[in-house]
């Protein structure tokens, strides 16, 4: 019989956890990200700078954009658009918040304000674009003939239907007038310069925050495919099946492809990313006297599914000294039931329960948490689960595999108190996920 897990050292662990997925954030943070990148120099052939900025970090990375760019080479005020949990006030901007995951009213007005700002500029001017996760649903700007609550209904079915988030953009490239290259095409005669925040695995560019200052080689056709594959073309809005269905025909024009003439004046640099905060992650770590395994860079897939896996791969390792196997990624839930939580909350709490079936020994803690703090609908970045964890819940009086079973990981984890709260963080660079094992005496 295995000896029961050293409840000091389970605190410690749990510590532990928790500094190290902070050194993670630390390393993702946006303000920093663009004071080490804005080299002022890079401001000295253009008579004026537009500066917009959207993205759960959009003010953090404004806050640095307008301490570097001289107040006389700035036309008019900047503007950022963020979530309404990050919105915090900038001098020489004006800040707005907006909705996510599904755009709103606010989200529009801003998307239309930053057309309009982007429209106007003018050969030898700069328009300078901070870009951070979030994007696509903070700045909606549906195409003509499809309305705003068209293109919510149409996020939300993709949301719910399991899809991926590249499949996603896709979709939100082709019913959009800003995303998949749609801002580069607007700015056209002045150049353009992207600062971006990567919450992308790979670091995609064409897909943080949909590509708006990228070439997009998705067509109509990938957009309605993503639809068809997952078996829902018919519950989407007839104005939008008809609209992709029209640019597939060719009668409304494709987004912009690579080699186009409208990315001729365009550049970007990558400022911060999922694998910056990994790396991060694996010194912290070690700083701390783990032996460490990058489990994986590129964690995708169904959450419990994957918390499965990693359950399996810890019951197999042999524990002779305390090690830390850290991953990031992003992974998806298949909404079956009508509980609260997201992907890291319904990890974490799979994993507890794998852990539990499959007899993972040793003191052990398990964090999964997004980078933005927000994990799903909910006020959680995302939970962080022991040995004990289920016991806890099993003594409050519920089931968690139930809990699990109907999506509803916030309630269960807020029962064993393994939710993990840090408010919105300023950044975005999808998720970390952090397994801390030592052997017991």
């Amino acid at each position: 019989m295995s000896p029961l897990p050293d409840q000091a050292d389970l605190i410690s662990l749990r510590q532990d956890a928790l500094s190290i997925f902070q050194a993670g954030i630390a390393a993702a943070d946006p303000y920093q990200a663009v004071k080490r990148h804005l080299a002022p120099k890079l401001l000295d052939a253009y008579s004026k700078v537009h500066l917009i900025a959207f993205g759960k970090a959009a003010c953090a990375m404004v806050k640095a954009a307008s301490e570097i760019i001289p107040a006389e080479k700035l036309a008019g005020r900047g503007i950022a658009v963020t979530n309404y949990e990050n919105v915090t006030g900038v001098d020489k901007v004006d800040v707005i918040g907006a909705a996510h995951p599904l755009p709103d009213a606010a989200g529009l007005k801003a998307a239309q304000i930053i057309a309009e700002r982007v429209r106007s500029a003018q050969q030898h001017e700069l328009v300078l674009v901070l870009v951070s996760g979030g994007g696509s649903a903070l700045i909606p700007y549906p195409a003509d003939q499809i309305t705003l609550q068209e293109k919510i209904a149409t996020t939300d079915l993709l949301l719910t239907s399991g899809a991926t988030i590249n499949q996603i953009n896709c979709v939100r490239k082709h019913l959009s007038q800003l995303k998949g290259g749609g801002l580069a095409r607007m700015a056209a005669p002045a150049d353009l310069h992207a600062f971006i925040l990567s919450d992308v695995l790979g670091d995609d560019l064409s897909a943080i925050a949909s590509g708006p200052t990228v070439a997009d080689d998705s067509t109509y056709a990938d957009a309605i495919e993503v639809f068809k594959a997952k078996g829902i073309w018919e519950q989407v809005p007839a104005n939008v099946r008809q609209h992709l269905e029209q640019g597939k025909q060719g009668y409304i024009a494709e987004t912009p492809k690579p080699g186009d003439e409208v990315f001729k004046n365009t550049g970007h640099i990558l400022v911060g990313s999922n694998a910056i905060s990994i790396n991060a992650l694996l010194d912290a770590a070690k700083n701390r006297g783990y032996e460490t395994e990058l489990y994986s860079d590129h964690l995708c897939g169904e959450a419990r599914e994957e918390a499965e896996k990693l359950a399996r791969h810890a019951k197999a390792l042999i524990i002779n000294k305390p090690i830390a196997l850290l991953a990031g990624g992003e992974t998806t839930v298949n909404l079956k039931g009508n509980g609260r939580g997201g992907r890291n909350q319904e990890m974490a709490l799979a994993f507890a329960i794998a852990a539990k079936q499959h007899g993972l020994t040793g003191n052990w803690t398990f964090l999964s948490g997004g980078t933005d703090g927000l994990d799903g609908p909910t006020d959680a970045a995302g939970g962080i689960v022991d040995p004990n964890t289920i016991n806890r819940m099993t003594q409050a009086g519920v089931n968690p595999l139930e809990l699990l079973e109907n999506n509803d990981s916030y309630t269960a984890l807020k029962t064993s108190d393994d939710l993990m709260n840090t408010g919105a963080t300023g950044t975005n660079v999808a998720d970390l996920q952090i397994l801390l094992i030592r052997p017991q005496p």
